[in-house]
């Protein structure tokens, strides 16, 4: 029987991933013709559109680009399991029964991966769900209302891949207040050093970055675009069927998966370790965004992507201008450096990042200056 959202709308339901796994709490708009061409959506952007309003035609990389994806899984793969383990046992420190809320997209392969580990070294069976969380319209209080009426709000953990400038971070202090949940972000890898739940600060390649839908469930990012989604409807997204043959969405989740064993006893070591830590956010990450927008004469930080989960994402789906790179990092970056070298985009060596590299958007209107924004205390607006 084909699930419904409140305002009885198919929903997308576990993608490609296993039933147990996941719950997207997303409308399906797989008949919608949502995609726009790169440089159509970026002139949107800067003109004041959305993104959320429609999606980018999908990535979809050749053979070459699949074998660095390979190597970059087989390097990381143990690396992930043990940051999986890491902040799964800080989290059950605080919730021992967690209700896990993964942020639709790049969370939800996180998420999975927290849930089997609980089920590996706990034998808990615990509850996860991916939500659509966007940048300037908050979180869908649809999927939230529908998590809370079925599990202790206080239990609710919401979760991420990693940080960049931590702008989730803010958007769910802002939007969840006063119902009850916490709103603390966990994610894999902190490198903007914004939040208190990761299982690392370093900024490593989480492989599940390199790709798009193939990798996370043949789920797109989320929409919201009121042609589409009415007020009793969670947030949407596609479901991309026809991309199923090139699916690895359960492959990534099964490799990290397989190395759990391997981490388990350097996890027990660690996590009490970073618990007893001083794990309180300093923003570094923000601040070298702010230095390098003024450096560059960038008018706008939302144009700098910190990470090299963020210069992945500008390079697959946005309109690059240069990429900035770590000197004693590039042996990790080939995925970026390929891309790059794909689309004609200068690469950098830039010493003291904070981060392994870093995307810049180009201007597509010279005219545009949009306003900065800047987490001092609790986010204060700081003029241009």
């Amino acid at each position: 029987m084909t699930r419904t959202s409140r305002g009885g709308r198919p929903l997308i339901g576990s993608g490609s991933y296993l039933p147990e796994d996941v719950t997207f709490l997303l409308t399906d708009l797989s008949a919608a013709n949502l995609e726009r061409p790169t440089e159509d959506r970026e002139e949107g952007f800067q003109s004041g559109r959305h993104y959320s309003e429609d999606l980018p035609v999908e990535f979809q990389p050749d053979a070459a680009y699949l074998d660095i994806y390979r190597q970059a899984l087989d390097r990381s793969a143990r690396r992930v399991a043990l940051a999986t383990g890491v902040v799964a046992e800080l989290v059950r420190h605080t919730k021992p029964a967690p209700v896990l809320a993964s942020i639709a997209r790049a969370g939800t392969p996180i998420g999975i991966l927290m849930r089997r580990w609980y089920r590996f070294r706990h034998g808990l069976d615990v509850p996860h769900y991916a939500i659509s969380v966007i940048k300037d319209r908050g979180v869908d209080h649809n999927a939230l209302r529908h998590i809370t009426e079925r599990h202790d709000p206080a239990a609710v953990q919401f979760v991420d891949g990693w940080t960049g400038k931590g702008v989730m971070t803010r958007v769910l202090a802002e939007a969840v207040g006063g119902l009850g949940l916490d709103d603390t972000l966990a994610v894999l890898a902190d490198p903007a050093r914004c939040v208190p739940l990761y299982g690392t600060r370093d900024d490593f390649l989480i492989p599940s970055a390199c790709l798009n839908s193939t990798v996370s469930g043949l789920v797109s990012r989320t929409v919201l675009n009121a042609e589409h989604i009415g007020p009793d409807d969670f947030h949407g997204a596609k479901f991309y069927r026809e991309l199923a043959e090139h699916d690895l969405s359960r492959h990534f989740v099964d490799t990290i998966v397989d190395r759990f064993d391997e981490v388990a006893d350097e996890v027990d070591r660690e996590w009490p370790r970073l618990w007893s830590a001083d794990r309180t956010p300093t923003w570094e990450g923000w601040a070298a965004v702010e230095r390098i927008a003024a450096q560059f004469d960038i008018p706008d930080v939302i144009m700098v992507k910190p990470g090299v989960g963020e210069a992945t994402r500008v390079l697959l789906r946005r309109v690059p201008w240069r990429i900035l790179v770590a000197p004693d990092r590039l042996g990790e970056l080939a995925h970026v450096l390929a891309l790059a070298e794909a689309r004609g985009v200068p690469v950098e060596e830039m010493a003291g990042l904070p981060f392994s590299c870093v995307g810049l958007v180009r201007p597509v209107r010279a005219e545009a200056r949009p306003v900065f924004h800047t987490p001092a205390a609790r986010w204060r607006p700081v003029a241009p």
